[in-house]
Parts: structure tokens; C-alpha cells; sequence
């Protein structure tokens, strides 16, 4: 999976976005500051397209309606506002198009500026870009890639927000737990990630490990130009890459993991690569 992964385009001439404090909205009106909001604001370099094609199949996103515009167009947002919602589903389900057997996973998990006129147009936009292809909620151990092909379903969509008890296509948010370290130190990243596994529910639920490192205010101001790539990313990649390499995928083990700027390292590869420890379960049992 991929952490905020509509972050790759932000546009620095919109408004700041809902999600942030009332200083910062003030501050972005000198343009200088909205570049250096780009700077911690993108996560990613890839394209969805792009990080389909590279493995990712678990997208995090935060959206947003823009207040003052008319009208009920949701975007993404993380700081400052991305692309379409609309223009993201339609590039997604051209791949799935392409590729009648991959399966991904939709988690709208922030929500701005949106009461439930909005709500109700955005869950329409998703029913209308994927239809058939949306998996309706049901016991999380049925859903294998068997079950999956043999409906012809491709899209499970996780909806934070309670009007997804009106539409049996919506996932809650509580089946999709995603703890967050938030912290600006790699050790006690792994250490959190260890504990949460630790506490990972046996059953019912999907589990993200989000290995990301989340920068402070002071982390910011320290390394306003650098951004977040350079400050944080590039020099503790490695360490996160290698816990990754130690897990095992399964029950009490690793689910789904997110990681900034997918592509650095092997990232994927590597996650995707923990199944093969899956495999050699089943042949030894058998």
C-alpha cells in the first residue's frame, strides 16, 4: 500500500485545505509558504496508474469538498488540494479494465469539508466508476482472490464515515485499522509497528502497518526547503524496508503496509515477496 497516495500532484494555486489550522491559511498567503507546503505535502512521485503497475493494490485517501466552490466536487487533499476524486477512480478502473483479476482496496479514511449532500454525490461517483466490480461487505475471512474472481469483483471500498450502513458495497472503517506511530524517530516506528502487530485482532478485521515517519512542526521549520522526501524519507527507508523483510504475512502477522515514496527502494517487491512465505505453509502442511 501506498500512504497518501493521490499526494503525487498538488495544486500549489488552490486554497489551503480544510485540513489544516487557521495559521497556516493565514501564513499560505505569501506564496513562498505554499511551496514549501508542497515540499512535506507530497508523499508519492507515482501516478496511481503508476503504482498499480509497480504492485501497490491499497490506496490511503483523504478528500475534500472545496469550500466556496459551487457545486459538490470532492478532491483529494493533504495540505493542498489533488486531482479530482472522479479523475482518480476513472484512471483506477482503466487498469482494472485491463486486468480482470486484480483485486485492490479504496480506504477513504479522512473527510473535509463535507456534510452528507456531499457524502451522498462522492459514494455515487464510486458506484458509478467501478459498479459491478465493488465487493459488498461480508465475513473479511471469505474474501479470497477465488471468491473475488469467481464474482467478478475487484474494488473493496472502506468508508469512514457512518452512511456506510446505507450501501452494501461500503466497508466500515473499523474493518480496516491503520495505527499511526506519528513519530519523527524510525526506532520507535518499529517498535510500534512490533506492538501493534502484537495486538493485531485474530479475526475479522484487515490491518495496516503504516511504516511511515511523520515530521513535527519543528521537524519542519528545521528543514523547511529540504521537505519531506529529504528530511525523513531517504535516510530511514532502508531500516523500514529491512523490518519488512523480517515479517511474515498471515494470521498475527502482517496484513497490508504502507510506505512514502513507494518507489525508493524495493518496496513493493518486497512486501509482495512475503507471500511466498504463505506458500511454503501450505506445501510443508501438506
Amino acid at each position: 500500500g501506498s500512504h497518501d497516495s493521490f499526494s503525487y500532484w498538488v495544486d500549489e494555486k488552490s486554497p489551503v485545505g480544510p485540513d489544516q489550522a487557521t495559521a497556516i491559511k493565514r501564513l499560505a498567503k505569501i506564496s513562498l509558504v505554499k511551496k514549501i507546503m508542497k515540499k512535506w505535502s507530497v508523499t508519492q512521485n507515482l501516478t496511481f496508474k503508476e503504482q498499480l503497475e509497480g504492485g501497490i493494490r491499497y490506496f490511503d485517501l483523504r478528500v475534500s469538498s472545496k469550500p466556496g466552490e459551487i457545486g459538490q466536487e470532492i478532491y483529494f487533499i493533504h495540505g493542498l488540494f489533488g486531482i479530482k476524486v472522479w479523475d482518480g477512480l476513472m484512471e483506477i478502473n482503466t487498469f482494472l479494465g485491463q486486468h480482470p483479476k486484480e483485486v485492490i482496496f479504496l480506504d477513504f479514511n479522512h473527510f473535509y469539508a463535507m456534510d452528507d449532500s456531499h457524502h451522498f454525490y462522492l459514494i455515487n461517483r464510486i458506484r458509478s466508476a467501478f459498479g459491478s466490480k465493488l465487493c459488498s461487505m461480508a465475513c473479511v475471512e471469505h474474501v479470497t482472490l477465488q471468491y473475488m474472481w469467481e464474482k467478478k469483483h475487484q474494488v473493496l471500498i472502506f468508508y469512514h464515515y457512518p452512511l456506510y450502513r446505507e450501501y452494501p458495497f461500503l466497508w466500515p472503517g473499523s474493518k480496516m485499522p491503520a495505527p499511526w506511530a506519528n513519530t519523527t524517530n524510525v526506532h520507535k516506528l518499529l517498535q510500534f509497528l512490533e506492538t501493534t502487530l502484537e495486538e493485531r485482532s485474530r479475526y475479522g478485521t484487515f490491518h495496516v502497518s503504516q511504516a511511515i515517519l511523520t515530521p513535527r512542526v519543528k521537524t519542519i521549520a528545521r528543514h523547511l526547503i529540504r521537505g519531506l522526501k529529504n528530511t525523513l524519507v531517504h535516510r530511514n527507508l532502508p531500516m523500514i524496508l529491512n523490518w519488512v523483510k523480517t515479517q511474515k504475512p498471515g494470521v498475527m502477522g502482517v496484513n497490508i503496509i504502507t510506505s512514502d515514496f513507494v518507489e525508493l527502494v524495493d518496496f513493493a517487491a518486497t512486501v509482495i515477496a512475503l507471500n511466498d512465505l504463505l506458500l511454503e505453509d501450505d506445501e510443508s502442511a501438506t
